[in-house]
């Protein structure tokens, strides 16, 4: 066993731990959890646990079911909320196949994958997300439109907030697990709020991102009030998005980063960003992965319609911060379209993918959107070139399923299982009778 391994299992007895929850995450990007006793971790360090691989959405058939959930011992953390006395740990897990070879069901594996292939290049991938989410007085009911906390605005500081004191309980919590949080306020909408990570490599900001959803719903409900990261809940107000901020380092310096160069932006950062436009597109089912995603992606505000960049534009689909004197290494890109209810693990493998073609095809960066995309004509956009994103769950489908790169990235299992799993989400939705109809059309027809 490795030193890591033998400091997890030092931890146990120091702190009392009782019980440890081996995490990972479906195809979906929902967190799965198997509870084992201290007395079985060392076995589970060089065994792994065994479990049905067909129960879980999207891991395998009935009759190659049988898998291992090995525990990686770096992501060790203390579970801050199960209370006094006795600890609860966690650690994430990789998922592989009896003999030992990497299980290609696994999203935490894709993205290890496709972070392989750019460090063969030289490369590594960071990410530093800004993640939104509503808070709600109540679990909704069926049919109801849920109850907000409050009535803030964007940045507003409100005597007594209820958000105030929900962040600064959550924002403890994820300090007290090695989460690093840079901001927090209140969000454009009633109830909103946006709590940013600090940057880290895409591995770590994935698996904090699955356990920062935790953290909030777990302090929510502590709270008496429930927490939604539902990409648009509300017809009238703000989606939840989770923009990113993404870079390329080349060791220790950023490959983003020219003194001198416009906007301070390498060629290599040019062509980054080149490839994700190319490839908006096809990587929109996954970066905005629910019917409820492309709502939030319809009507502008802070959400972007259509595949463009522009330097500090917020209409933009990708945007180039402003570049700050002396902080180089600081130059990055910030990508608007990822909703807060992706998957992080294939969201960000897939955003990387599109921006390594980018840089190994050489492709050149269009014109910048100097304008509010929003506000420009029909006409006026197709002049400047400015395509459209995805404008329903059904369209980025049929973008993705003739995608080389999703297929290539996501590998076979997990491209033909997501696809047929939003195919079929897609399906039994437009199958639905909504209230918009019920309410303009059963008075006059």
């Amino acid at each position: 066993m490795g030193k890591q391994e033998d400091f997890v299992l030092r931890a146990l007895e120091e702190r009392d731990v009782r019980f440890v929850r081996l995490w990972f995450t479906d195809v979906l990007g929902f967190l799965k959890s198997v509870a084992v006793a201290p007395a079985e971790l060392e076995g589970a360090f060089a065994e792994g646990i065994g479990f049905d691989g067909s129960a879980i959405e999207g891991f395998a058939r009935v009759y190659e079911s049988d898998m291992l959930a090995m525990p990686d011992p770096s992501t060790f953390q203390i579970l801050p909320w199960r209370g006094e006395g006795p600890s609860t740990a966690r650690m994430f897990c990789d998922i592989v196949m009896p003999d030992g070879s990497p299980s290609y069901a696994d999203p935490r594996f894709v993205l290890k994958r496709t972070l392989g292939r750019a460090a063969e290049k030289g490369f590594t991938f960071y990410t530093h997300p800004e993640i939104e989410f509503y808070l709600f007085r109540d679990s909704p009911e069926q049919g109801e439109e849920p109850v907000p906390v409050d009535r803030s605005g964007y940045f507003d500081h409100t005597a007594q907030s209820k958000g105030a004191d929900f962040r600064r309980e959550a924002i403890t919590m994820l300090e007290s697990m090695g989460i690093s949080v840079e901001f927090s306020h209140h969000e454009g909408g009633p109830g909103q709020q946006e709590i940013d990570l600090r940057y880290a490599d895409a591995l770590s900001t994935a698996d904090n991102i699955m356990t920062f959803r935790t953290v909030i719903r777990e302090v929510a409900l502590g709270q008496g009030i429930w927490a939604s990261f539902m990409p648009k809940p509300f017809t009238t107000h703000p989606g939840s998005g989770m923009h990113t901020h993404v870079s390329l380092f080349e060791g220790d310096q950023n490959a983003f980063y020219e003194a001198g160069a416009e906007y301070q932006l390498s060629r290599t950062g040019r062509q980054f960003i080149a490839g994700i436009l190319h490839h908006a597109a096809e990587i929109s089912v996954v970066t905005n992965q629910w019917v409820n995603s492309y709502k939030r992606m319809m009507f502008g505000g802070e959400a972007p319609s259509y595949v463009c960049w522009g330097h500090n534009n917020r209409s933009a689909m990708v945007r180039v911060p402003m570049y700050k004197p002396n902080k180089g290494q600081s130059t990055r890109v910030e990508l608007r379209t990822i909703d807060a209810a992706c998957n992080p693990y294939l969201a960000y493998a897939v955003v990387l993918a599109a921006g390594m073609r980018g840089i190994e095809e050489g492709l050149e960066l269009p014109r910048e959107a100097e304008d509010d995309v929003w506000s420009l004509t029909e006409r006026e956009r197709t002049s400047l070139g400015i395509e459209p994103l995805p404008k329903s769950l059904n369209e980025a489908i049929e973008i993705a399923e003739r995608s080389e790169l999703l297929a290539e990235t996501l590998g076979e299992h997990v491209f033909d299982f997501f696809l047929r799993n939003k195919r079929a989400e897609w399906d039994e939705y437009r199958g639905q009778v909504s209230a918009f109809e019920r309410d303009r059309m059963l008075p006059v027809l």
